[in-house]
Order: structure tokens, then sequence, then C-alpha cells
């Protein structure tokens, strides 16, 4: 019997799995995720969209398994009585000087096969949200939004009928061994060592550790940006349809602070993006001193914040003021004040950095023999998982 294990129970793990599952019936697969529940981190700390593949590079993994992932993943939430609300989203141009970028991301949105878009004027924008000024927006009425941890624990249900999950167990290392087998060294719950014949990778937050610690190269190294979120109180939830998001900096991979009308009919600000100084702790006052060494002394990292310190003290400020936060958005939606926001979720984006600097922007994926790494899987991974599953099994030869 054909052995395959995926490291990680994580919403791409666990599609991943299922996928395996799928493509080889007769096989054993087993999921082993260090911490006691599944969809623990990155997928059960983010605002549920379902992109629809706007903002990503033309020939980019993520423009390719963005826009057949979210229709997949409105398929699999259909068949498995998953709610999904199709709010839809608007980007939002609110100065002559953003209007070039505007256009040029609704041509890279066309590129991409992002079903319906428009550009839509002043007059129309207010038709869609009444309350959100600007000069010219994108309407994208296929976003839609999602609980992921709900389709995470579908995931596992599934993976759970015909497979393996074992939780609370932590992978130490991942490495091939001369007779062909992959031997994966474990602790916690199903310590002691497991063999078999393909293991993926998707460790999230802690990919470039594991990796490192399996004799893989050092790059790219996971950098912890922390992003916290404000909600809307219900008296001014009314200002919001549905997403209302700003024009993106092409510098940065983050979309900037934006309005997200939750499937759980929340409204949610945010998130911003700072340095974060632990990676899996998310409380405001998390401190990991192995984390904020690692970034530190990472070379890649003093060249970025270098070239970004202005972008990084605006987010500090973000951070550490309600009202700071409501002024981002107050250029979009001017009835809101500090006093509308209340603090809500906080969530870790494990982000990809290179030596240079140069943050990683598409998904990274890296073969050693009968390992694939999946070193880089950042939004809009939850989106494209069912995608990124099907994508990776084929170039593993797995399905």
């Amino acid at each position: 019997m054909r052995r395959l294990a995926v490291v990680g129970a994580g919403i791409v793990g666990l599609a991943i799995a299922r996928e395996l599952l799928s493509a080889n019936p007769a096989a054993s697969v087993v999921v082993i995720e260090r911490e006691d529940v599944v969809c623990a981190h990155q997928s059960g700390h983010n605002s549920g969209v379902i992109h629809s593949g706007l903002y990503y590079a033309p020939g980019s993994l993520k423009a390719e398994l963005c826009v057949s992932g979210g229709r997949l993943m409105k398929q699999y939430c259909a068949e498995h009585s998953i709610p999904v609300h199709a709010c839809g989203k608007v980007v939002v141009a609110v100065d002559d000087s953003e209007l070039p970028r505007l256009r040029e991301l609704f041509e890279r949105g066309v590129a991409n096969g992002v079903p319906g878009l428009e550009m839509v004027e002043e007059s129309a924008l207010r038709g869609l949200e009444p309350h959100v000024v600007g000069l010219r927006a994108i309407h994208s009425p296929s976003t839609a939004v999602v609980d992921f941890s709900a389709v995470a624990d579908a995931l596992a249900q599934d993976v759970a009928a015909s497979g393996h999950l074992w939780l609370g167990t932590e992978v130490l290392s991942v490495i091939s061994r001369s007779d062909g087998l992959v031997r994966l060294e474990l602790a916690g719950a199903h310590a002691g060592h497991f063999d078999c014949d393909f293991a993926i990778v998707c460790a999230g937050l802690q990919s470039d550790r594991l990796a490192i610690r399996s004799g893989a190269d050092a790059e790219p190294r996971i950098i912890p940006f922390r992003g916290s979120y404000y909600r809307l109180r219900p008296a001014a939830q009314r200002l919001v349809r549905g997403l209302v998001y700003p024009v993106p900096d092409p510098r940065f991979p983050f979309l900037g602070i934006h309005l997200t009308r939750t499937v759980h009919d929340e409204v949610l600000v945010g998130p911003n993006a700072c340095l974060g100084l632990s990676r899996d702790n998310y409380s405001r006052s998390a401190f990991a001193w192995q984390d904020v060494r690692e970034t530190l002394t990472w070379p890649g990292f003093l060249r970025f914040a270098r070239s970004n310190w202005r972008a990084g003290m605006r987010e500090i400020s973000h951070a550490t003021s309600r009202r700071g936060f409501a002024s981002a958005v107050r250029r979009y939606v001017p009835e809101l004040t500090a006093d509308d926001l209340e603090p809500s979720l906080a969530g870790i984006r494990a982000q990809a950095m290179l030596r240079d600097g140069s943050l990683v922007d598409d998904f990274w994926l890296d073969f050693r023999g009968s390992i694939l790494d999946v070193r880089n899987a950042p939004s809009p991974a939850a989106t494209a998982s069912l995608a990124i599953a099907d994508h990776i099994c084929k170039r593993a030869g797995l399905s």
C-alpha cells in the first residue's frame, strides 16, 4: 500500500489530503498537525473572502489558481451546505493619482478571466455602496465571503472518513532516505518516526524552519506580519453593503485596510500589516525572542526595512491608534468615526522574503525528491486551496 503524508492541517494541507485520497483510493494518507485542532493559524484567522483573482500578475500561479479555485470553493460549499454570501466588492479610487493603477488593476483582472468585472463611475458606485465616496471603482460581483474554518472542518471530515488525521503531533524533520522512502521524525501524540513514499509539507508559519531542519535552503525566510481587525458596531454596519477595498500599492503584497461584510453579517475593518513579534500568539502583547531574532538576523529584512520604513511607521500608527485606523477608512466612508470601531480578531501572515529583501509575491513550491515543500502560500491560498491541491498532486505525479 502506498503511504502518503501531508504535514499541516490548515485549509491547504487538508485540501491536498482530500485530493490525494480521491486520486489514490488504495493509498494510506496521513495528515500530521502540531496543534490539537485543524485550521489553528492562517486558515482560521482571516476575513473569509473568496477572492475573484483581480490582483495577481497574469501567468502567475496565484492568478491561475485563484480564479479556478474560487469556482471550486463555491461548488464545494454548495455541496456541503456551507453558507456563502456573494456580496461583491468595489475597489475604489478616491483621487486622480489612483486612476492609472485602478485601470491597470482592471486590465489585469480581465486578463485573468475574472467574471463580470466592470469599471463604474461615481454615480454607479453610489448605487452599489451609497455611503462610499470615490471618483471611480472596479466592481467585482463574483467576490464572496465564507467561513473558512467551516470549510476546513468539512475537509477534515472528508479526510478522516478514509484517511488519518494525527493532531497534537509535531513534525521535527522530513528527510529522504537512501532506500527511496521519506522519514518524518515526530514528537507529541505520535512520537517516533513515520516512513512514507511521498510527503507534502504545508507548514505555514513554520515552513522555513521545518525545511531548514530537513536540509533545505534557508531561502526564502518566513517573516510574520501581524494584522489586526476592528469591526463596526451594530449601528454603523448599515454603512457598508459588501466589500470596500482601496487601490493597492503595487510595492506590497498587502491590500491595505478595507471593509468586509462577513458571512456572519458583521463588518470587519482591516487588517493593518505590522511586523509580528510572535509566529503563533495572536495577542497584542505577544513576544517570542526566537521569532524576533530570526527576523532581525535575516539579511533581507534589514534591506526591506530600510526601503519601507515610512510605510512601516504608518502601519504602526494604525496598530496603536483606533483613530488612525478610522482615518484610513474614512477616505472611503466619511461617515465612519473612531467610536464606530471595536476590536476584533487578529491574524498572522506567513510572508516569504528573499535575501535581497524582496517579498515573494507568488506561491512557492520546492521539490526535494519525494518531498514537496510549500514555502509560500499566503492569500489567496484559502480561496485557491482546492485548485492548489489539484495542481500540486498533478505536479507530484500523484493524480
